[in-house]
């Protein structure tokens, strides 16, 4: 049982967590659930016990596992065995194993006690499946699409994406009684996130993820722990579930509350009428039924949805958008093959058209909208935009492109210098920055807050082809459902590489599939394009 005891957390005059009792039990899998800034990542870290709360107190079990993002301090281990020290058990077991038997060879006399160590250690080994270890760790990183001429790999020669999926096999490895998950799908490819729900919907432990990917949380969970209030409310049901029923929920109170406002304004004017006559003891007992009546405390949510709309200005695009024809690019490495992302690709992308690019992690999605944008050189090939197309660009990277120490209203102005002070501010708080939040910095803006000031900045700009690169990161799930709005919505042209399936699946009309065998391109849907191929791996 992992169980929370009145745990209460602020920061700065503001309160996260206000008196917090809550227990999770094994068997579920409870999706943790608030917008950014809600405390989400501060209280899985007490769930881990990786920080103490300002008050109360945390009990979990003792093979408590949780996923860990200082891949840097793993740097001289193996990719395996950085997988196996999530048994820390297990792993302290096989040293003390190595350590013996090489003592022995060196000539060590082998004693009575060094035999009985030897055998409590073999039992170890044994009851934590030791002598399958690394075949399970295989299995883990093989899903998460590590592949096996890389498990031998110093971590310290893995990219940084793949460095947090070792680290998340190492998580899911050891078969922990309570399984703790920040982000877990953060770097993952959709053949990556799919296979992990399969291993997640067959843990028996107590899972307790947070995550951005809400087809991912509607498939895992079975319970949802949502922030909100300064409370956390646990429902029964995955994302989707807990919406409806907290919507139903806050519906009835605020219908309860309607209907005794009225009830209490009858009463009050029984009372001004007949307060003082023949019917005083009346109005008394009228009194008494008003202090009966009290409102049920409503706080103010902290759930909050950004405005996000796409216009054109002026002229839309020709018919054609883009055409490409020949493109080929290969990196060329001394001692490796040779990283193929194209080779002769002709595209021809219409107006209207939703593109989303799909493929695994490394395979080169970036790369080809880069070379799609003129940012990269290719081989062979060449790139034509249409008629009258202004193209308004994403970056993966969200500061690129962004100056430090410029105001956030100051820089959005510079996009649009006929636009009033008072312009800027009312779309910026239609993006949630009020107040006094168009003064920031952008050297000082959150991951997702400068993901806003860029959907700003491309609705004042008005393109009409727009490409977006990994636009959900670092967004939360309101934020990701009003942009997937926004691109259903948008009149023009769109391209987007994702890993967030209901963003394909919700916008797109064409599906740019990239594996090692090479780019398909399909004119469909997402599901169109799942019924063709069906239920393959593009990394295989």
């Amino acid at each position: 049982m992992l169980s929370v005891n009145d745990v209460s957390q602020g920061y700065g005059g503001k309160t996260l967590f206000d008196h917090v009792t809550e227990a999770f039990t094994p068997g579920r899998r409870y999706g943790l659930t608030g917008p950014n800034g809600a405390g989400k990542s501060t209280f899985m870290k007490f769930l881990a016990g990786v920080e103490d709360p300002q008050k109360g107190s945390v009990s979990r079990p003792k093979k408590t596992s949780f996923l860990r993002q200082d891949h840097y301090r793993f740097d001289e281990e193996k990719v395996l065995d950085t997988v196996l020290m999530g048994n820390k058990g297990l792993w302290k077991a096989m040293q003390e194993k190595n350590e013996i038997l090489a003592r022995l060879e060196k000539g060590e006399e082998m004693t009575d006690d060094l035999g009985m160590q030897l055998a409590e250690l073999e039992g170890t080994i044994g009851e934590e499946d030791g002598y399958t270890a690394e075949a399970d760790a295989a299995v883990l990183l093989d899903g998460l699409g590590i592949k096996s001429d890389e498990h031998d790999l110093l971590m310290k020669n893995m990219s940084g994406g793949s460095k947090l999926r070792v680290l998340l096999a190492q998580a899911l490895y050891g078969k922990p009684d309570c399984l703790l998950l920040d982000e877990p799908t953060n770097h993952l490819d959709i053949d990556s996130i799919h296979w992990l729900e399969g291993f997640l919907k067959d843990f028996e432990g107590v899972l307790v993820v947070i995550s951005h990917d809400k087809h991912f949380l509607n498939e895992v969970t079975t319970h949802t722990a949502d922030i909100d209030y300064e409370q956390i409310i646990i429902y029964t049901g995955n994302y989707d579930d807990m919406v409806l029923q907290k919507v139903q929920v806050r519906g009835k109170l605020e219908q309860e509350n309607q209907d005794k406002g009225k009830k209490v304004a009858q009463l009050k004017d029984f009372i001004a009428r007949f307060g003082a006559g023949t019917r005083s003891s009346q109005a008394t007992a009228r009194k008494k039924e008003i202090d009966k009546l009290e409102l049920n405390a409503l706080k103010r949510s902290n759930i909050a949805r950004p405005f996000i709309k796409f216009e054109i200005n002026e002229k839309p695009s020709g018919k054609h958008v883009l055409r490409a024809e020949g493109l080929t690019k290969r990196f060329v490495e001394p001692g490796k093959s040779d990283t193929v992302i194209c080779e002769n690709l002709n595209l021809l992308f219409m107006r209207g058209d939703k593109v989303a690019v799909i493929g695994p992690s490394g395979i080169g999605k970036t790369t080809l909208l880069r070379m799609l944008l003129g940012q990269t050189l290719l081989d062979v090939g060449k790139v034509d935009w249409g008629h009258e197309t202004r193209v308004g660009y994403f970056a993966q990277d969200h500061r690129e492109g962004i100056p430090e120490g410029v105001r956030v209203w100051q820089w959005l102005n510079s996009f649009d210098p006929k636009a009033t002070r008072e312009d800027i501010r009312g779309l910026l708080g239609r993006m949630l920055f009020s107040g006094e939040e168009a003064e920031k910095m952008t050297n000082v803006l959150s991951g997702g807050e400068t993901a806003r000031i860029l959907f700003s900045k491309l609705m004042l700009l008005k393109d009409n082809v727009l490409v977006f690169d990994e636009p959900t990161n670092h967004l939360d799930l309101e934020s990701i459902s009003a942009l997937r709005d926004a691109i259903k919505r948008f009149e023009g042209t769109v391209i987007f590489v994702t890993h967030d399936r209901d963003l394909v699946a919700d916008s797109a009309t064409r599906i740019l599939a990239l594996s090692k065998h090479g780019v398909d391109d399909f004119n469909g849907t997402y599901e169109e394009f799942l019924s063709k191929v069906g239920d393959i791996r593009l990394d295989r």
